[in-house]
Formats: structure tokens, sequence, C-alpha cells
């Protein structure tokens, strides 16, 4: 039975592998998807592990990154709730909320999921008033989703989830339907080495539309009396960020009280070439507390593409009764813009 999940799931990774990376790559296009917030990592410690954490996430922050692992508990509380922040720069405001609740005897674990980005108030500006019209816009990016994961074996876990996407900009918006995959196995080597893969986002096209797409104009203008007649522009659509993630943890060292758990994972979206994350987590525990130092380094082979790319961080969490309470931080350094920090809350149930 073990053998044949394990061939299962490198199966589900080859054919993902071939047939979705390799059509990813041939279409390589930075700059050329919409709704791109779905690739923010989210969670202070997925963060601080260098976006390495397909194969350990875990709760309710796993609806953001591999939802079979809302199935795998902490402890042994099965049912989360996580709320993570941080400001980017220009003040861009990033929110997510997870909720992960047990609903079956065997495990299954429904989960809600939402993340928003705030870019703020501004002026509206034209070529005729540069300085401002006096009128102000916002633009914003919403994400809701609904899950459900289980355990196949008690080491096996799959989930699927849906979401719904869209972006506004004044009055101007674009909605589209995704859906992501994931697949988590906890092997009995290495310590219990996990192995996972995931695909998130795949669903349609995103096409803004408005009133900002309607307008009159005189097909006619050397007969005049015509200005009346009303048109619609059609815009392009675009594709969203598909992601295929393959994702690998290994416990280096683990005793009664301290854990280190080395990480690493390869990924692909259609608007990137593949990319590799590293990371590691060093754990202290004791009866009702464990703390955690991590650090990670991500975007291995993309350059000077992206603007930073070492992360590190910390947390705890603790017992609390039937309960477990946890905080994480983590810091993502940038080389020109601000630092990006950001702050987790965790309740397990």
């Amino acid at each position: 039975m073990k053998r044949s999940i394990i061939t299962y799931i490198s199966v589900f990774s080859l054919l993902l592998s071939v047939g979705v990376v390799d059509n990813l790559k041939a279409q390589s296009k930075v700059g050329t998807t919409a709704a791109t917030f779905l690739t923010i990592g989210t969670g202070a410690r997925g963060s601080a592990l260098g976006h390495a954490y397909t194969s350990t996430a875990r709760g309710a922050d796993a609806l953001f990154w591999n939802v079979s692992g809302s199935a795998i508990p902490n402890k042994n509380n099965l049912g989360s709730v996580m709320f993570t922040n941080f400001k980017m720069f220009a003040d861009i405001d990033y929110n997510a909320l997870g909720v992960a609740i047990p609903i079956t005897k065997q495990g299954g674990v429904i989960g809600l999921s939402a993340s928003t980005v705030q870019y703020g108030t501004m002026d509206v500006r034209t070529g005729e008033d540069p300085d401002g019209t006096g009128e102000r816009f916002s633009a914003s990016d919403l994400m809701i989703g609904v899950s459900y994961a289980q355990p196949l074996t008690k080491s096996f876990y799959i989930g699927g989830q849906m979401k719904w996407v869209t972006e506004r900009i004044w009055d101007m918006r674009a909605n589209t339907i995704a859906i992501d995959v994931g697949l988590t196995l906890i092997t009995e080597y290495l310590n219990g080495a996990r192995l996972a893969a995931s695909i998130q986002n795949f669903g349609g096209k995103m096409q803004m539309d408005g009133i900002n797409v309607r307008d009159t104009y005189e097909p006619s203008p050397e007969f005049g009396g015509n200005d009346r007649v009303f048109v619609r522009r059609e815009l392009d659509s675009w594709n969203i960020p598909l992601q295929f993630k393959f994702g690998i943890a290994i416990p280096a060292i683990d005793t009664k009280y301290y854990r280190l758990e080395l990480l690493a994972e390869s990924h692909q979206t259609n608007d990137q070439n593949l990319n590799g994350d590293f990371g590691t987590e060093f754990t202290f525990m004791t009866n009702s507390t464990n703390f955690y130092i991590r650090g990670g380094y991500k975007d291995l082979f993309l350059g000077d593409y992206v603007d930073g790319h070492i992360t590190y961080g910390a947390g705890f969490d603790m017992s609390l009764s039937k309960t477990r309470i946890g905080f994480d931080f983590a810091v993502s350094r940038q080389n020109y813009l601000a630092d990006v920090q950001m702050i987790d809350f965790r309740v397990y149930f």
C-alpha cells in the first residue's frame, strides 16, 4: 500500500512536471498575467522559510500553499484559524484569513480562506490635468476560497480548493474562478521526510470590464449631427498565475527537545522560468511551548529579476487547555524597496 502511494505521488508529480511545467516554460513571459497577488507568500512561517513551504504547510495557512496540508494536525489539534497582515512598499496593505474545520471522523477538513490587497486611494490625473482633476480612485484585489482535504491513509493527504478571484481599479473589475489541488506524503524514511506537490490557480482568464469601456463617437464627422453612437471597447484578457510546486522536507535532527528541518522546493508559474526555494527551521520544544527560528532563500534562479532573496523569522506556540495559540514574525529583505515585515496569529483547536 505504501509503495503504491509513493508510486502515485511520483507519477502525479512527473505528469505535472512534464505536462504542465514544460508548457509553462514554453510560455514564460514576465508580467503577462493578471491577479499576481495570488503568488504573494501568505503567512509569516512560510515566508520566513523562503517560500519552501509546500511540503510542511499544515492547518489553516496550508490553504494558501498546499491545500492537502490543512488536514495534517498540529499536535492533537486538527482545526485551526490563521490571520496575517503586512504592508508592502507604497503602503500597499495585505491581509489574509484562513479557517480549517474538521467535519468527519476520518479527518476530513473543510477550509475557508480569503486574502485581500488594498492599494490605497490615489488622485485622478489626465493629460489636461497632470496635477489632478480633484477626483480620487482606489484599487484592490480579493480572493475567497472553499476547500476540502482529508487523509487517504495515516501518511497520505489530498485536498482541493475552489477560489473566486477579483481585481478592481476605479470603476473597472475583472473576475474568474480558479482551482487548487495538493498532495502530501509523510514517509518512514529520514526521520519522517515529507514529499508534496500542488497545482494552484488553474482557472480562466481575467478581462476588465466597467463603465470606462463605454463611450460615444461620431462615425462620419464630415457629415455632422451623429455624435450619439454608443460603442464598447473590448479589452484583452489575461491568464492568472498558474503555479506548479514540488517540495521536500527532511528532519535532519529530531530529538525530544529540539528539531532541525531542512526544506527545498522547485516551482514554476506561467510567467516565470523554473525556480527554487530553500529554508530551514529550528524548533526548541518544552512540555507546553514550542519556539521556532527560521531562515530561507527564495527565488534562487531568478537573480536580479526579483528585489530580494533572503528571509528570516521566529515564532512560538503554546498549549492553553485543549487549545494552542501561536505567533509568528517574518522579514523578507529587499535590495531597493523597504523590507517587508509580517506577523501571524494562530489558534489550533
